[in-house]
């Protein structure tokens, strides 16, 4: 056991948060907690690691447990780099690297004994900072960095001049290379476009200690977790599978529970019936038995109807002409900076594109571009006859601030009834007083509910989203992934949720490295083509590691130290251990590389040369001591 949640009790105010949760995590357990927006989880994150204290119940955990806990805002006012930040969690290496510095330097000056002594430290200093990974964790923090999306020209950028996203991907680097016995995760891949999402999902899978991650992203779950924690109505309920299998056993849990309330409901009737009709009677004994047993019966809670997921259906739509979208020869991106050249596509009618690539490849600046907010560099942009444009912007900055809820719909129809307006916004749960709510005082899910609202009422006919489920949870999600499978317009959709554009996108639009790619399918068939592209380019020719190609097995066996029977002199030694140590930098920068950090087999060639090198360093340095220790030299 890691830890224990044993009644555990939380309110603020006159909300109940938590109302008796109990849960217990082990040791190695792939969990995800889940629940709808509200529904406490970051609450139940921050009781366990300490910063807030139950209202009740008992919080367990076992002694010395080391636990890595990422936040949602993540802030850093330190002037030291990106690289030295994510170095900064291997202080006891880095200590021992002083260390050591030091020694080398005892060594150069002592003798007889003093030298005898100053080498044995040596020796075991050095072998207990190979063991603790001191000659990989430099090429671990880089390969970490990369994974996550950083360049290699962000390294030396100060720590507290990121972006807010930035911040949030260093924050993950350090817990990822910490290595906690347990890691809280609150909404790791927010911040990450779609291949660091799956660098991810990678290291996760293959993460030896426990997780449990709070997402929306069900793709992600449905590859990392085995099991779900759902929160909900202040309880805690426990499945075994990732997340699809989590939405089919949770229906059928949730079948067996009403029909449990309705039988006991029934019982219940029956029960009071009787106690109506005999307390003053002959059976009164009877009666008040069955009083009492009713006053210490557990009650089954009725199931509760979804009822947070928000109505997206949208209005019929006055046609566009059939082909909706055309470009030729597109060049976009700025004067300084061409983000891609010569995009040449059409979009047709009720077509869904979906538009995806790394962070910073320039997939806004073409919607932009498109939507003709900022002018193309090339080419020729023409919409079809009969055109109506609603956007969604990711930053929500079709929102006035200082407005209200219902204030924003009125803008689109002034003339529109207080009581129809209402009616409307009720469908994205805006309720009662809520519509009077000030646009600042809200949380993100519920501006990008009004953002999406505020579309809907539009009856735009082609929709351009950006990032449209980044603020909403996953039945929010489900509704309107519904809504647009039904929506008969046409649809441009930037987004990195893999299952959402599974779910809506009948063509793909890859941008990265100044080009943008088309694909007539879904995500998944892009992604199974990119992987079978991967595939066949690998088995064609070699792998480039770093200014050349992967080492064969000659080579590896060529580079490693010739043996002799007779003794050699501790200056030949030092002479193999600086060739070597040349060579051990060289393939530690390509363990650090991008190309090596996208490329897990690549990785797996590089790690393996680089833990053969470690240990014929090893060896010399010992042999070196050793020759050292007989010559007293």
């Amino acid at each position: 056991m890691l830890f224990k949640l044993d009644e555990v009790k939380k309110h603020y105010g006159s909300q109940d948060v938590l109302r008796g949760a109990t849960v217990q995590i082990n040791p190695g357990e792939k969990v995800a907690l889940v629940g709808r927006n509200g529904a406490g989880k970051t609450t139940l994150f921050r009781i366990l690691a300490g910063m807030e204290q139950p209202d009740d119940g008992t919080v367990a955990r076992v002694r010395n447990l080391r636990l890595g806990f990422l936040q949602q805002q993540v802030d850093y006012s330190d002037e030291s780099s990106l690289l030295d930040m994510a170095l900064s969690v291997f202080a006891e290496l880095q200590e021992m690297e002083r260390e050591m510095r030091r020694l080398e330097h005892e060594m150069s000056h002592a003798e007889g004994d003093k030298l005898d002594q100053v080498m044995h430290s040596y020796s075991e200093l050095q072998h207990a900072y190979d063991h603790s990974g001191g000659f990989s964790y430099h090429a671990r923090a880089e390969a970490v960095l990369l994974g996550l999306g950083f360049k290699k020209s962000d390294f030396d950028r100060p720590a507290a001049k990121l972006s807010g996203g930035q911040k949030n991907r260093l924050a993950l680097a350090q817990l990822l290379l910490g290595e906690p016995d347990i890691l809280l995760l609150d909404e790791p891949t927010n911040h990450l476009d779609v291949d660091a999402i799956e660098w991810l999902e990678e290291f996760l899978i293959n993460y030896k200690s426990a997780f449990i991650i709070i997402s929306h992203d069900r793709y992600f779950l449905d590859r990392v977790v085995n099991r779900i924690i759902e929160l909900d109505n202040g309880k805690l309920t426990s499945y075994t599978g990732n997340y699809s299998q989590y939405v089919i056993e949770r229906e059928v849990q949730r079948e067996i529970q009403q029909r449990h309330y309705e039988q006991q409901q029934e019982m219940i009737a029956r029960t009071e019936d009787f106690i109506r009709r005999n307390i003053a009677g002959q059976k009164t004994k009877q009666a008040k038995s069955r009083r009492k047993m009713l006053a210490k019966l557990d009650r089954v809670e009725a199931v509760q109807a979804d009822r947070s997921s928000g109505d997206f259906r949208l209005k019929p739509l006055v046609p566009t002409g059939e082909q909706v979208l055309v470009t030729k020869d597109l060049a976009a991106g700025f004067a300084d900076k061409r983000l891609m050249d010569k995009l040449t596509f059409t979009i047709w009618r009720g077509e869904v594109l979906g538009i995806i690539g790394p962070n910073g490849s320039g997939k806004t600046t073409l919607v932009r571009t498109l939507l003709d907010k900022i002018a193309p560099l090339d080419g020729k942009i023409q919409w079809g006859a009969n055109v109506v444009i609603g956007y969604y912007d990711q930053q929500l900055n079709t929102l006035d601030p200082d407005g209200t809820i219902i204030g924003e719909i009125r803008t689109m129809d002034p003339l529109a009834k207080d009581g129809d307006l209402r009616s409307f916004l009720a469908k994205f749960l805006f309720t009662g007083d809520d519509v009077f709510k000030q646009i600042n005082n809200l949380s993100g899910g519920e501006k990008g509910r009004l953002a999406l609202a505020k579309l809907i009422y539009s009856r735009a006919n082609v929709l351009i989203l950006d990032e449209p489920t980044n603020h909403l949870d996953v039945a929010s999600r489900e509704a309107l992934e519904d809504a647009l499978s039904e929506y008969q317009g046409t649809i441009i959709v930037i987004s990195h949720d893999r299952y959402f554009l599974d779910r809506v996108a009948t063509e793909i639009l890859y941008v990265a490295n100044g080009k943008a790619v088309p694909f007539d399918g879904s995500y998944s068939e892009w992604h199974e083509a990119l992987l079978a592209e991967k595939a066949t380019a690998q088995t064609a020719s070699e792998v480039p590691i770093k200014n050349g190609s992967a080492p064969k097995k000659q080579q590896i066996k060529q580079s490693q130290p010739k043996k002799s029977k007779q003794t050699r002199t501790s200056e030949a030694i030092e002479a193999e251990i600086h060739a070597l140590e040349a060579e051990f930098a060289s393939v530690g920068e390509s363990l650090a590389s991008e190309e090596a950090a996208r490329n897990p087999q690549l990785l797996a060639e590089i790690s393996s040369r680089y833990k053969a090198i470690e240990e014929q360093l090893a060896n010399l340095y010992n042999e070196w001591e050793t020759v050292g220790a007989e010559t007293g030299s």
